[in-house]
């Protein structure tokens, strides 16, 4: 999978928002402006160059299926896509979930899980009169990048799948204990259960 820069990913950002193209006006309309022309050309023949973008009749630019494939693809682990964002620069979860074009809230699990995993790091940034959760990679989410990339992901989706039986298995377990009026020490049981569902996810990176 080929590695994105800061740059990279404004760029390719810009084409995803553009559904899949932009053109010479996108970009005088964003912030890239800020990088002057020779930058901008630079960076698009680099993009180019790589195979994530082509070049139109028009003159404008289509991003790529190698390049959906990095950040965009369905295929692709959202945790995963949380880290290789991560891995180019430090966001806040509004920011991830810009670049990604997923809602907060469908966000908000993976962000957890990899916290506690150890895998990314929050640290509390103060903006004017709020303070905003910053996220960054630690060198571990780095390796499991780097595993991901030399290993793919099959496996984690096939302990994904077999975490969520577990995860279904458990709750039909919870299900048939609550409604069991005579069953002994049933909360204690329900909350043991409950503390079994949580360290599973936090095992299932």
């Amino acid at each position: 999978m080929p590695k994105l820069g800061l740059i990279d990913l404004e760029i390719l950002y810009l084409g995803i928002k553009g559904n899949g193209s932009f053109n010479e006006k996108d970009i005088e309309n964003s912030e890239l402006k800020r990088l002057g022309v020779g930058k901008i050309l630079d960076s698009l023949a680099s993009l180019k160059d790589r195979k994530l973008i082509d070049l139109n009749n028009d003159g404008s630019f289509s991003i790529t299926g190698l390049a959906k494939q990095t950040l965009w693809s369905e295929q692709t682990p959202t945790w995963v896509k949380i880290l290789r964002i991560l891995e180019i620069r430090s966001c806040s979860i509004e920011a991830i979930s810009d670049f990604l074009r997923k809602p907060e809230i469908e966000l908000n699990d993976e962000i957890e899980r990899l916290r506690k995993n150890q895998l990314i790091l929050m640290s509390p940034l103060r903006q004017e009169s709020k303070i905003i959760k910053m996220y960054e990679i630690l060198p571990e989410g780095i390796e499991k990048i780097k595993k991901i990339e030399e290993g793919g992901f099959q496996n984690n989706n096939l302990e994904e799948k077999n975490s969520r039986e577990i995860f279904e298995l458990i709750d039909d377990v919870i299900k048939e204990i609550s409604e069991e009026s005579e069953f002994n020490n049933k909360k204690m049981i329900i909350s043991k259960l409950y503390e079994i569902k949580e360290k599973l996810k936090i095992q299932l990176f």
